[in-house]
């Protein structure tokens, strides 16, 4: 089965300097909000920031980027960089309000805030938020790019490699939006129900590892032709990727899960401190 070196789809100029932009724009929106309204955004939110955003570039342009077509472990890390670590950082950095207030303010007023305020957009918005979709678009990810032809063709194919990649992240963030509900969220307070929409999201991932661990047969034999690159045979890959997912998953989870409980079980205690948008200007 012929197998296509894909490179570090991240490393390019234009990904670097889309990367140095943004961070730029946060900071420069973080600035401006802790110089006006110290008490609206914490500190530890520009950290998560940059640590989402060092996560996918890990992800997409580290020697990880490459070690996924020698290694599903490879590949594994790389499916958690982009769906379970990097959304969860970068969604608790507050993006969206810190990205209006670093943008231009005239460019905000002029486009960004008739977009937003546009009929279409809100019910995309709103459509988009509904846990149930979130849900079912996350796991459908999952799933689809681990079927074995769906796999073989993400290997094979940099176009496929890409668009597996832009799914795992953009479903990523779909998934992680009702637990963390940012800005411009309509709820800050997540209920029971988000507890066990957590607890049902590591059924999928816990029957996939299952599989990985404990089959004894190669899942996706791509990674035959690839076997002397790496110190186990392709099995023992194999196993060590599901022991991985399984344990990666189920602890980030179980922390979510917890924090959220606590901040349930103790209203006067808040996990996040919550972000009232009148107490501060929006640009729009």
């Amino acid at each position: 089965m012929p197998h296509l070196h894909h490179g570090a789809l991240g490393s390019s100029p234009v990904s670097l300097i889309l990367t140095i932009f943004a961070v730029l724009v946060y900071l420069r929106g973080w600035l401006h909000v802790r110089s006006t309204s110290s008490n609206v955004i914490d500190t530890w939110r520009a950290g998560s920031f940059v640590l989402g955003l060092f996560s996918i570039w890990a992800a997409l342009a580290s020697p990880i980027a490459v070690w996924d077509e020698a290694s599903l472990t490879g590949h594994m890390i790389q499916h958690l960089l982009l769906m379970t670590f990097a959304p969860p950082l970068i969604l608790l950095s507050e993006p969206v309000m810190l990205f209006l207030h670093g943008l231009p303010r005239r460019f905000v007023r002029s486009i960004i805030g008739p977009l937003f305020r546009w009929r279409p957009v809100q019910q995309l918005g709103r459509l988009l938020a509904q846990p149930a979709l979130c849900w079912l678009a996350a796991v459908g990810a999952l799933v689809i790019w681990h079927v074995p032809a769906a796999f073989a063709l993400g290997m094979q194919s940099k176009a496929w490699h890409a668009i597996e990649h832009a799914s795992f992240l953009g479903t990523g963030f779909l998934f992680w939006w009702p637990v963390v509900q940012p800005w411009p969220s309509v709820s800050r307070r997540p209920d029971w129900s988000i507890i066990l929409y957590l607890f049902l999201a590591t059924l999928p991932c816990d029957v996939l590892s299952a599989f990985l661990v404990f089959s004894e047969r190669v899942a996706y034999p791509v990674y035959l032709s690839t076997s002397g690159q790496s110190s186990l045979s392709v099995l023992a890959d194999q196993e060590c990727a599901g022991a991985l997912m399984w344990t990666c998953v189920t602890i980030v989870y179980l922390v979510a899960g917890a924090i959220l409980s606590l901040h349930l079980l103790s209203p006067q205690i808040s996990a996040t401190p919550e972000i009232d948008p009148q107490s501060m200007e929006v640009p729009l």
